[in-house]
């Protein structure tokens, strides 16, 4: 089935406190995706955010961001005033988040909503906990142990605390019972709007794409609580830590800093810490990208001292058993693979024998800053049925972006391969480039639709102190707007029927005439 989505994290939703939410401008969202007939919306990591902001480097794979927790909808449901978050200073520019005023303010401010939480629907926080023990108990006493200890790494603790010793759990868990409370019941709240949320998408005929990164954070609740998942010596620091090679995004490669996975370890368990991970993530979306699949094959493993990715070194991984392992655990799964950057025979068969499909990015198919341009796979003509083509990612510019910033070869190579129209914006026929294409699924980015340049882009990879942070302005998912894509939609086959919708195959009729 042909189909259309939207990549459009939720931080950057229009809000008047600081950061887009759960609220009523997500479902606002889904209501102009099912008006221009996109079937996808696809999110990046909803997980909480460290030092650096970005959704791929979180204190835990299983919480949610309490930054997405919108503050009208508690206030509708009485577990806030509006007198208790209304007048902080979120920040002074709405088109950028601004996280160290997230930071400084919006814990104080969920603080009374998990009070009348916990006070006023004893019974469903109750029910939350239970259901959610396996990581909420753990995940709770880590943040409230940070807390204890002005924010610092756990690698810093005192050395029961870092080991994990019964009698220090115990003290911990006694001493800081409020603060354990606390953190349990803001996931309740993330939690309960999420589900509200993804149902009212279901509602709309839209289904929710995730992100899973493929690594964990080292000061994560994750490595702490799990310490024999990862390959840790005996002072339970990184023998060696996870990059990628030079690239086209980083002459020197990327030193990402994650600890590696055991995967000896993992294998003898049949892999349960994965199978919890890819579950949790499938009751929370629709279809699942996995991030950095390559890294299954074979990972890239960089001595923890090293200050560049240069002395790394291909190590081999599990390959299609973790998927067989899942298989068998979770059933038929909807997973997209993100099979981009350096490709080996073993990753194409390891994509193959899964059956996902892989992604396809048509910036790469033009640009000579990149390794693999040149490669005909990444020309729309050549992408199969079973892949998500994109214009450009979170990690790459916008379309009008790369047309600017381009070598002046490569976008006039673009310009007279697709047909570009400056009168129409240039950035509509680079996605009719992918909306064309054969692939199954086509995924543009939301500035792309807005013709924003490189201003909006979203992430930059190798550099800190701006990503994550482009918001829309109010009114972005116009009327005219979806009705414009929704042209598009019908032209390329990709309008996603309401079922059993009689008015919807009279309207797609009407526009095909």
């Amino acid at each position: 089935m042909r189909r259309a989505g939207v990549l459009m994290p939720i931080t950057s939703l229009p809000s008047p406190w600081g950061v887009g939410t759960l609220g009523a401008e997500a479902r606002a969202f889904v209501d102009f995706l099912a008006r221009s007939g996109t079937a996808v919306w696809q999110v990046l990591p909803v997980v909480p955010t460290s030092y650096g902001d970005s959704p791929y480097q979180s204190f835990s794979t299983f919480a949610g961001n309490p930054y997405l927790i919108d503050l009208d909808d508690l206030a509708e449901e009485g577990l806030l005033r509006r007198c208790e978050y209304a007048g902080r200073p979120w920040g002074e520019d709405p088109g950028r988040v601004d996280y160290g005023a997230l930071y400084r303010e919006r814990f104080d401010v969920l603080a009374h909503a998990t009070g009348r939480l916990v006070r006023d629907h004893a019974a469903g926080y109750a029910a939350f906990c239970e259901r959610e023990a396996a990581w909420l108990n753990d995940y709770a006493l880590f943040m409230a142990l940070k807390d204890a200890h002005g924010g610092a790494s756990w690698i810093t603790w005192e050395t029961p605390l870092r080991r994990r010793e019964g009698a220090a759990l115990d003290e911990a868990r006694d001493r800081l019972a409020n603060e354990i409370v606390f953190w349990k019941a803001v996931q309740c709240l993330f939690f309960r709007q999420w589900e509200r949320l993804h149902a009212y998408a279901a509602e709309a005929g839209v289904s929710i794409m995730g992100d899973l990164p493929f690594y964990v954070a080292l000061d994560s609740a994750d490595v702490w609580s799990r310490p024999e998942q990862f390959q840790l010596d005996e002072n339970l620091m990184p023998r060696e830590i996870a990059g990628v090679p030079p690239d086209g995004f980083s002459a020197i490669g990327q030193l990402w800093g994650n600890p590696l996975f055991a995967w000896d370890r993992m294998k003898a368990d049949g892999y349960e810490w994965w199978g919890d991970r890819i579950a949790a993530q499938l009751r929370m979306y629709d279809i699942l990208r996995i991030d950095h699949f390559r890294g299954f094959d074979s990972y890239f493993a960089i001595p923890a001292e090293a200050v560049t990715a240069a002395d790394g070194r291909w190590r081999n991984g599990p390959g299609i058993e973790v998927f067989r392992s899942l298989e068998s655990r979770l059933g038929s799964c909807e997973i997209v693979a993100e099979d981009l950057g350096y490709l080996t025979d073993s990753v194409r068969q390891m994509l193959a024998d899964s059956g996902f499909p892989g992604m396809k990015v048509l910036e790469f198919a033009f640009d000579t800053r990149d390794s693999e341009a040149g490669d005909d796979t990444y020309l729309p003509y050549a992408y199969p049925a079973n892949s998500v083509a994109y214009v450009g990612t979170h990690d790459n510019d916008t379309a009008l972006g790369w047309l600017q910033t381009a070598p002046e070869k490569d976008a006039e190579v673009a310009r007279e391969y697709l047909h570009l129209d400056p009168r129409e914006g240039e950035n509509w026929g680079m996605m009719r480039g992918i909306w064309a294409s054969a692939s199954d699924l086509a995924v543009v980015q939301m500035q792309d639709l807005l013709g924003l340049g490189s201003e909006a882009r979203m992430n930059t990879p190798s550099t800190l102190g701006s990503n994550w942070c482009w918001r829309a302005p109010r009114g972005f998912a116009s009327d005219e707007l979806a009705a414009r894509l929704r042209r598009q939609m019908t032209l390329y086959h990709r309008l996603a029927p309401k079922a059993g919708s009689q008015s919807q195959d009279a309207s797609e009729k009407s526009e095909e005439n």
